[in-house]
């Protein structure tokens, strides 16, 4: 992802990420409305993720683990809170305590708001989490 700028705000807990891509929306939308392509850009490097549910709709869950080098599993959870295809969506991004993906009670949740505006031949991308 071509990142062009990052803002903390420490006073109101939010990080923002900026970036281009030279794609239309619709193809950016996509990274995150199909499961196998989320995959190959979800977590960290070295940290593949297997997404084993999808429903990127109001209300729906995305569960997936990422793997690490050793073969340990860390899975996650999104529950997706409002869908704007291909403008916008919202989801709480949490960390599961097992692999049912029970939400761990002793981890924050972040809220995640991810924005993608045409500008010129290419995609303006916003990512906030709090």
């Amino acid at each position: 992802m071509p990142v062009t700028n990052v803002t903390k705000d420490l006073d109101n807990r939010t990080l923002t990420v900026e970036a281009e891509f030279a794609a239309p929306v619709e193809r950016v939308w996509q990274l995150y409305a199909d499961p196998r392509q989320l995959e190959k850009i979800w977590g960290p490097p070295g940290y593949p993720a297997t997404v084993v549910e999808h429903s990127l709709t109001p209300g729906g869950r995305v569960h997936y683990y990422m793997t690490s080098p050793e073969g340990e599993k860390f899975p996650g959870w999104w529950g997706v809170t409002a869908v704007d295809e291909p403008n916008s969506f919202e989801f709480d991004d949490g960390f599961a305590a097992d692999m049912e993906f029970n939400p761990a009670p002793d981890m924050p949740v972040a809220h995640c708001v991810y924005r993608f505006e045409p500008n010129g031949s290419g995609t303006k991308a916003t990512y906030v989490s709090v």
